[in-house]
């Protein structure tokens, strides 16, 4: 894996698209530059017919410390009124916005500080593992600005409205242990298990009907902001294009010889 002047290393192999997190003196922390990687990775993923899986990993004792914010303010000319505005929704929100919608599912290792941004990195991904030494929180009142990075949204929909004001408004740090208990992540384990346990949530998800995945990840997201008949009009469609694969065909043919279907994500 080579890693990149923004701090990011992108390896892809066998299906499996990992992106991984590499500014260490930082404690990962995004800067702009990183951010904007990310996208383009993620956004050339979307249409990539190779791959299967994509894995949000970092490098060294912490997953991430937010937004960079020092870097973001070192230029020393004040920006124009609306600035945060216009920008933060092509960067940080953009980021958010392609975890959530990518039709491929995102699995994310988290160990040390997930914060800030770091936070809702593993909030977006699809199957989030913690180490035991992760702690989860959410600095923005501490440091005196509103939470952004859809803290707002996804926060209240995964642990109620009053613990995700606990979070967002008192700032209460969580250990791993507690980021499972309140149903925040999928699993906590210990720090050395936790390479082997990203690893055996990649494989399933790698051999799995990519297609019909995505779709139902879609139809997932989008059924939180509709009402029962809509949802079933996106499962319907859903149903259409996942049933015209060869991963249906494989499905079928293996349930009647009575052996496990072997996808090739097709």
């Amino acid at each position: 894996m080579t890693a990149a002047p923004e701090g990011i290393a992108i390896e892809s192999q066998h299906g499996v698209l990992q992106i991984t997190l590499d500014r260490t003196p930082r404690r990962n922390a995004l800067d702009v530059s990183a951010i904007r990687r990310i996208v383009g990775a993620l956004e050339h993923a979307a249409t990539d017919d190779s791959l299967r899986v994509v894995v949000l990993a970092a490098s060294g004792p912490d997953f991430c410390a937010g937004a960079d914010w020092v870097a973001a303010n070192a230029g020393g000319t004040r920006p124009r009124a609306g600035s945060l505005q216009r920008r933060t929704a092509l960067q940080a929100h953009r980021l958010i916005q392609l975890l959530r919608e990518i039709q491929l599912p995102v699995v994310c290792g988290v160990r040390g500080w997930a914060a800030g941004l770091g936070f809702q990195l593993a909030l977006a991904a699809d199957f989030t593992i913690a180490a035991e030494s992760a702690t989860f929180w959410e600095p923005f009142l501490e440091r005196g600005f509103s939470a952004d990075s859809g803290s707002t949204w996804l926060l209240p929909r995964l642990v109620g409205v009053a613990r995700a004001k606990e979070l967002l408004l008192l700032g209460r740090k969580l250990s791993g242990t507690e980021a499972a208990e309140w149903g925040l992540v999928h699993r906590v384990v210990s720090d050395v298990e936790l390479d082997g346990a990203v690893a055996t949530f990649v494989a399933q998800l790698a051999a799995s009907a990519t297609v019909a995945v995505g779709l139902t990840k879609r139809c997932l997201h989008r059924s939180l902001e509709t009402g029962l008949v809509e949802a079933m009009e996106g499962e319907s469609f859903a149903l259409e294009l996942s049933s015209r694969t060869a991963d249906f065909k494989e499905g079928l043919l293996a349930f009647q010889e009575k052996r496990a279907a072997k996808f090739e994500g097709r």
